[in-house]
């Protein structure tokens, strides 16, 4: 994909989870998200801070002392008070922007709307669609991080190395090994260690990989 084409699935995404959010009931809101600790309402709220620059940045730090992984909990913690309505209507309102936070590129912008949209539907049980396009663009990304860090921690070269993974609904493969197959969804999010992806994953590959990551390391 091109920036422009990884950008126009951003909006379809952001578009796709605001319609989604509109339709929760206040439980729903508060029912625990794929993201270990992280309600519904929070990763949400965090996908309205898609576009903060270097100052929002340093001003979130100074507000939440104690590391990277405390800053963006406590900061999508703080967004999560603001009403629902206007929640739903700031993911609405970057669609058409190209802006995002500082220090990262499109592809992350990418991977955290896909990833947290999914994060968000697969508990509620609700339908969420995900381009296996850029699904795959996404998955590239993730899978090229060559060492771990806060945002890629699963490191999913190390954790997966033996399997050769292949996506079902588009051209997509990497790793040699046993093959484990599935829809590109759920790929994307075993890279970014989601355990819920693994009822969805098939082949030889896949005893390997349950006994390997249960219990494994939680996104």
């Amino acid at each position: 994909m091109h920036a422009d084409d990884v950008w126009q699935a951003i909006d379809t995404q952001r578009l796709r989870v605001a319609d989604l959010l509109e339709k929760l009931t206040d439980d729903e809101w508060r029912t625990p998200s794929l993201c270990d600790g992280w309600t519904v309402r929070d990763v949400a709220a965090h996908l309205t801070l898609q576009q903060t620059g270097l100052g929002g940045a340093l001003r979130m730090v100074a507000r939440s002392p104690g590391g990277m992984k405390r800053v963006i909990h406590r900061s999508a913690c703080l967004r999560a008070a603001m009403p629902t309505e206007q929640m739903i209507a700031e993911i609405r309102g970057m669609v058409g922007s190209r802006k995002h936070n500082a220090g990262v590129t499109c592809q992350e912008t990418l991977i955290d709307i896909l990833v947290h949209g999914l994060d968000i539907a697969i508990p509620l049980q609700k339908p969420l669609a995900v381009s296996p396009e850029a699904a795959a663009v996404a998955a590239d990304r993730v899978w090229s991080v060559a060492f771990p860090s806060f945002g890629y921690p699963f490191f999913p070269r190390k954790r997966l190395r033996g399997l050769r993974l292949t996506a079902s609904d588009t051209e997509w493969a990497v790793g040699e090994g046993a093959p484990v197959d599935g829809p590109m969804d759920a790929i994307l999010l075993l890279l970014t260690g989601r355990l819920a992806a693994l009822p969805r994953l098939s082949g030889e590959g896949t005893h390997a990989l349950r006994a390997r990551l249960t219990p494994a390391q939680k996104p």
